[in-house]
């Protein structure tokens, strides 16, 4: 009888049956056999639970072992793609790749290039030929049907392209000319960029930054082909917490962690993502993995050195080893539905189980006409529909308030009659920066707080530049002279003016006066101009600049670089112009004798909003001086 009973636990195991059915069958002939003893019975009973148990477990006998089995989702297509070469073959690459052409990558192309070679976006292996890109921008989908939104590109030029043909290979190095990879080039193709702005991002609107990058950064050919990996990208900052997806699986795998939530971001953490976080993370019984992008965000966003900090200080908010900090080192695009899409593909590759998906997720703000590029919620929806291919679970949430009356946080959805929610948006949040405004501890706890105004200064202790443009004679010189020594005299800032022709006689004199000299000469103005703003000192430049995309360049350097612009528009007509001729340019232009002249046959392409405009033949240098002076004082930047 023992035997049979040893047997019959053995034979339960290995043949899974539902409990009903075993229980029915087996315990009928048991009984029989022991005779109906009310004891042996129970012993039965007791086997045949555990068997069953045992059998129906999705990790059979993992009580009989020290360390559970861990089940991580796979990658995206079913393996990780890891682009790096090892031994031999490394050496190989290093040395034949001595004998290809070289190209140094832009800083997005640093970034995808860094995805593809730790596995990120598998299941890449190397930037999309024509075949996938056309079926990525018409169907969100590879050629083969696999599930990927979003065109990962190596664009160049038009003239860089006529240097290549398929089957030639690309030594692709970074700044400092280290070898990151070889691009074997299996494709090369103009794409229709009008149709990729239209399905990527919604419209062609140059409001929004991912088309402005399209049509005013990226290169006119795109270059498709495998790639062979060399190095991943050095990074000399938080090191310990920026792991590839095989070194966060591993290390999850090693913390037992089976349920993980992804969260991302690429603003600062208050209290409020705190709250979703955990209320994400308690509905699954998970662990929180907060993954920031550090690569390439919005223009604008805060920069990536303060918000890891405030991530690190946030971390000490949780309870104890529920969250996990890990730095995404991607090129967001901002474009909503796919984005949102693209980012569970990269977040199942990196090991989650969970992504939560936010209203308005990678959303880019406004559009050119004041309207949204895409509804508060379409991310979710697009998300979910792709979710059961790319293996992983969204957790969706509306916007989150708090109510005063619970001293809590919910949902909009949760409110109820009469309750008043508070929320502080992040155009007021940078206002209450900016302007030294207190931020109440419902919003964000005070060692987030503080390290976020250690970068966000007060504006009257940050840099700003001022821009003059205008024809040659209107009165820019003279105007940004007296400013200069105004704000000289007012103290609080070192005050640098940079001239035209100072600039073109010490950083240009190599250049013509073609356009794209005019414009590469007011890029490297502007450049100057952002590095003092950066150091919190004030910039007044002062150029013709006379076309306006040069010009927008220049104000996105120095707002990226964390301080104010202001455009200044001397609208001076011309013959006020040709009257301040004290070197004879305008007779010059006008006699043929000096051609592409600005205002003679050479158009001023005038700004369609300055910040102020000054037409120097109808007021005095004082009066145009303090119209700017109220400009800054109305901004915030002088000293109370």
């Amino acid at each position: 009888r023992r035997f049979f009973f040893f047997f019959l636990s053995v034979w339960s195991t290995a043949h899974p049956v539902r409990l009903p059915t075993k229980f029915t069958c087996v315990f009928f002939l048991c009984c029989v056999l022991s005779g109906r003893s009310s004891f042996v019975a129970f012993d039965l009973l007791v086997i045949i639970i555990m068997a069953d148990q045992l059998a129906s477990s999705p990790t059979p006998h993992t009580f009989l072992t020290r360390n559970p089995v861990h089940s991580l989702p796979k990658p995206h297509g079913g393996k990780l793609c890891e682009l790096l070469l090892k031994d031999e073959a490394l050496e190989a690459l290093n040395l034949e790749s001595i004998h290809y052409p070289s190209m140094m990558v832009t800083d997005r192309q640093e970034c995808d290039l860094e995805m593809l070679l730790n596995g990120g976006f598998s299941p890449l292996t190397g930037f999309l030929n024509q075949e996938d890109y056309e079926s990525v921008v018409e169907n969100c989908r590879l050629a083969n049907g696999t599930v990927w939104p979003m065109p990962i590109t190596f664009d160049v030029s038009e003239a860089k392209a006529a240097e290549f043909k398929v089957g030639d290979h690309i030594a692709l190095r970074n700044a400092e000319g280290n070898l990151l990879a070889v691009l074997d080039v299996e494709s090369k193709y103009k794409p229709d960029k009008e149709v990729e702005a239209v399905k990527v991002f919604g419209k062609n609107d140059r409001a929004h930054p991912g088309v402005d990058y399209l049509f005013g950064t990226a290169g006119d050919w795109y270059l498709g082909g495998t790639i062979r990996g060399a190095q991943l990208p050095v990074h000399y900052d938080y090191m310990d917490i920026r792991r590839t997806p095989a070194e966060l699986r591993a290390f999850f795998v090693k913390m037992a962690y089976t349920r993980v939530v992804g969260f991302q971001t690429r603003n600062p953490m208050h209290r409020s993502h705190r709250e979703l976080t955990i209320r994400a993370a308690t509905s699954r019984k998970a662990t929180v993995l907060i993954h920031p992008v550090v690569g390439m965000t919005k223009p604008g966003d805060i920069d990536a050195f303060t918000r890891v900090r405030a991530y690190k200080a946030m971390l000490n908010h949780y309870p104890t080893d529920m969250a996990t900090l890990s730095l995404l080192p991607l090129a967001m695009r901002m474009a909503g539905p796919r984005e949102a899409v693209w980012h569970s593909i990269i977040r199942v590759n990196y090991g989650c189980t969970f992504f939560i998906v936010g209203r308005d997720h990678a959303g880019p703000g406004p559009d050119s006409e004041g309207n949204d590029f895409y509804g508060a919620y379409d991310a979710q929806v697009m998300a979910e529909k792709y979710a059961p291919e790319i293996g992983i679970e969204i957790l969706t949430f509306s916007h989150m308030v708090y109510v005063p009356e619970r001293a809590e946080y919910r949902t909009l959805d949760e409110l109820e009659e009469g309750m008043v929610p508070k929320n502080i948006s992040g155009t007021e949040l940078r206002r209450r920066l900016y302007l030294g405004i207190s931020i109440p501890e419902w919003f964000s706890y005070p060692d987030v707080v503080a390290i976020l105004r250690s970068t966000y200064r007060p504006r009257e202790k940050q840099g700003f530049t001022v821009f003059f443009t205008g024809l040659s004679g209107s009165g820019k010189t003279t105007l940004a002279n007296s400013l200069r020594v105004r704000l000289l005299q007012e103290g609080s800032r070192s005050v640098e003016l940079l001239d035209g022709d100072v600039v073109r006689t010490h950083l240009s004199s190599e250049l013509g006066f073609s356009k794209e000299h005019r414009d590469l000469n007011i890029r490297r103005m502007g450049f100057v101009a952002s590095c003092i703003t950066k150091a919190g000192g004030v910039a007044i430049c002062c150029a013709i600049a006379p076309y306006r995309g040069a010009r927008q360049e220049v104000k996105k350097m120095v707002e990226e670089s964390g301080g104010g612009f202001i455009l200044v528009h001397v609208s001076s007509p011309l013959s006020f112009c040709e009257g301040n001729d004290v070197k004879g340019l305008y007779k010059k232009a006008r006699a043929g004798m000096i051609k592409g002249f600005t205002g003679i046959d050479d158009p001023y392409e005038e700004p369609s909003n300055p910040d102020i405009t000054i037409d120097a033949s109808q007021c005095t240098v004082r009066q145009g001086v303090m119209e700017i002076l109220l400009q800054l004082e109305m901004e915030g930047y002088m000293m109370k």
